[in-house]
């Protein structure tokens, strides 16, 4: 498809103006563009001491907070839009509150969720210096996982094209600590 004669013209007009702008802009660019390196190389100098004083981390073995019960669902067949929704309810929740909840949520991602935290729960009964009943879920979340790639099929969409059927996973994390309720 050919340009019509009358956009010929104008681009020719426009490109011979802004050859002559080029000229006189590119030079006022390398100056910003060195002035802003300059301002940048100062800036990082001084702020360089700063990163210094700041407190290092905790050591690998020290821990500030209460302990915390850890299991990790990898894998788990479900993507991690509907299981989202489901990790909602539990988050911030005692534990014998979450499992009952979870006991009757019809969705599909509950009973996995459910495992998880039972897993966090078994965890934790290995510590003897815990209080079962004043667990509460301190972290739940759903992560996407890997795609099953397998034997691939495809999905028919417009203008002949064809996507993948896409079979997603997630990774469930659920962790329990002790709440600082009273005793």
């Amino acid at each position: 498809m050919a340009p019509r004669p009358s956009q010929k013209h104008s681009d020719s007009s426009k490109s011979g103006s802004s050859r002559s702008s080029k000229k006189g802009s590119g030079s006022s660019k390398k100056a910003a563009t060195k002035k802003a390196a300059a301002q940048k190389a100062s800036t990082t100098q001084r702020s360089a001491p700063e990163l210094v004083t700041q407190a290092a981390p905790p050591a690998a073995g020290a821990r500030a907070g209460p302990k915390r019960f850890v299991a990790t669902y990898m894998g788990a067949r479900i993507s991690a839009y509907k299981a989202r929704p489901v990790i909602d309810l539990v988050r911030g929740k005692p534990i014998e509150v979450a499992l009952k909840m979870l006991e009757f949520e019809p969705r599909r991602a509950a009973p996995m969720i459910r495992k998880v935290l039972k897993s966090a729960l078994a965890n934790a009964s290995n510590d003897m210096d815990v209080k079962l009943q004043r667990l509460i879920v301190v972290e739940a979340r759903v992560d996407g996982g890997p795609l099953l790639s397998g034997r691939k099929r495809f999905r028919p969409r417009a203008m002949g094209r064809a996507f993948a059927i896409m079979k997603r996973t997630s990774h469930i994390r659920v962790a329990l600590a002790e709440s600082g309720g009273g005793e």
